[in-house]
């Protein structure tokens, strides 16, 4: 096992390389912002007004609200890795980790935007007629050609694995583990009972999924919040170090074990940025597979609501535990408790620490560990559909139920499964399924910023909600080194 886990490891390092992922993803991000005129910055507050309190737009086509698209993106996205990815970050790649956790999420908003808005104009219909988009989709739809049907296949293959790791693996295993610190249950009962509970919430498909991710994600984001404020009001005096921490860090490093500080800072960029991506799937284009199936008049209305999901994972709840970890120190030393569980356990030693020696096991542990469940729990129901949509896509609306099953079926498998390993095979098929929609959403770009100009001339505050793609707007048909302009209303043509 040990010799797997090392060739895992290996092929971990080389994908989120300095010479491929990393530059591709924090590229992206930046072009996107560039050509985008920082819509990530000027128009968030409309957008956050638009998904959370108007929440829809009516008489508009698609199989669920705004704000049920919203909140299920946020239910695959805020999970484990806002728990559990930010401490493995911070512990393997030292405080600065968490600065390019800040950077991921800042430029991955454009990101996010960019397949959200390519998920909703490009979506269609299955055999049973519901929506189905995502880059599986868009990348072959709007990319003409073998390079256009090469990226789409390629996503939805990796799709259809990765949401074996991020959304199932990662978040069974950090269920398993917390639970069997805070209260002893066995793995074993961990992992049936949470295939019993994702395989109701399955039957019902996506508008299931919908109202149940609408009903209790905001709740768990609310009651994790609330606890880090205690935790950082206990520690208020630390917070101004932490900050110092996170910004000195990202550039001359303190990564464990690591006495180099060029390789420290290396190691802090390579698992801020692959955490970061765990954390918020910015640029992996999952995301885009949901937002097809929203109720929505206009692809940037529904871009700019899918925006803020990356806001408030990354740049809210990832600084909370970011600073909660800082804050109470446990990042330095060993894990509280029996020590075996490294990184994994820091967030829960953290609260641990904060709540005192007489309180901390029985609230500190327990707190964190319900929390983790109820994150973990939303992940997992929202990747399954990420998953399901990709295989749809690869053999034809026959795959639904059976890859529903071995989803989940394949829980109580993880909870039998060495965290380390898991971790690392969600790692390597993230950044495999990022690829792909990245080199799309780079050759997109122009016609994205275009369409979305033209929409927030019109429509600067999102309040109108009726206008029109501009029939006179351009995409580009990809030939070899030939540029074709075509009318983005039409179809792209697979000649």
């Amino acid at each position: 096992m040990d010799a797997i886990n090392d060739v895992f490891i290996t092929i971990d390092g080389w994908v989120w390389s300095v010479y491929l992922l990393i530059p591709l993803l924090a590229g992206t991000g930046l072009i996107l912002t560039i050509r985008l005129r920082g819509v990530q910055f000027t128009k968030l507050w409309p957008a956050l007004k638009l998904g959370l309190i108007k929440r829809k737009d009516p008489g508009a086509a698609g199989d669920i609200s705004q704000y049920q698209a919203l909140t299920t993106a946020l239910a695959a996205t805020v999970g484990v890795g806002n728990i559990v990815g930010v401490a493995t970050a911070i512990g393997i790649g030292g405080p600065g980790a968490l600065f390019w956790m800040w950077i991921t999420g800042l430029l991955g908003m454009a990101s996010k935007y960019a397949e959200a808005f390519l998920g909703s104009k490009y979506r269609e219909k299955d055999s049973r007629g519901e929506v189905i988009g995502g880059p599986q989709v868009y990348l072959q739809k709007a990319i003409a050609g073998p390079l256009g049907k090469i990226l789409a296949v390629t996503f939805a293959v990796f799709g259809a694995l990765a949401a074996f790791g991020i959304g199932n693996g990662t978040q069974v295993r950090a269920m398993v583990d917390n639970l069997d610190v805070a209260f002893g249950v066995d793995p074993l009962v961990t992992g049936v009972t949470v295939m019993i509970l994702v395989g109701l919430v399955l039957l019902g498909g996506i508008k299931w999924i919908g109202r149940v991710t609408a009903g209790f994600v905001p709740l768990m984001i609310v009651v994790y919040l609330l606890a880090g404020t205690v935790v950082l009001l206990m520690n208020v005096g630390s917070i101004p170090e932490a900050f110092g921490m996170v910004f000195s860090d990202a550039f001359t490093g303190t990564a464990k074990g690591d006495d180099i500080a060029g390789a420290a800072v290396g190691i802090a960029i390579q698992k801020g940025m692959a955490r970061g991506i765990f954390s918020n799937e910015s640029g992996m284009g999952s995301a885009a597979i949901v937002a097809a199936a929203a109720k929505t008049s206009h692809p940037v209305r529904q871009g700019l609501v899918s925006m803020t999901q990356t806001f408030i994972d990354t740049i809210i709840v990832v600084t909370f535990t970011g600073l909660v970890v800082l804050s109470t120190g446990v990042w330095r030393h060993a894990p509280v408790g029996d020590g075996t569980r490294g990184e994994e356990g820091l967030t829960q030693d953290a609260f641990t620490v904060a709540f005192g020696a007489e309180w901390g096991p029985r609230l500190g542990a327990p707190l964190v560990a319900i929390c983790v469940v109820f994150f973990a729990l939303s992940t997992v129901i929202g990747w399954s559909y990420y998953g399901e949509r990709c295989a749809v896509r690869l053999l034809g609306i026959r795959a639904q139920m059976p890859y529903r099953v071995f989803f989940t079926g394949l829980i109580v498998i993880w909870s039998q499964f060495r965290a380390e390993t898991i971790w690392n095979i969600a790692d390597i098929l993230n950044g495999l399924m990022a690829l792909p929609n990245l080199i799309g959403l780079l050759l997109l770009s122009g016609m994205i910023a275009r369409e979305t100009r033209a929409y927030l001339a019109q429509d600067p505050d999102l309040t109108k909600g009726d206008v029109k793609p501009d029939k006179h707007l351009m995409a580009i048909d990809f030939k070899g080194f030939k540029v074709n302009w075509v009318p983005s209303q039409k179809r792209v043509s697979h000649r």
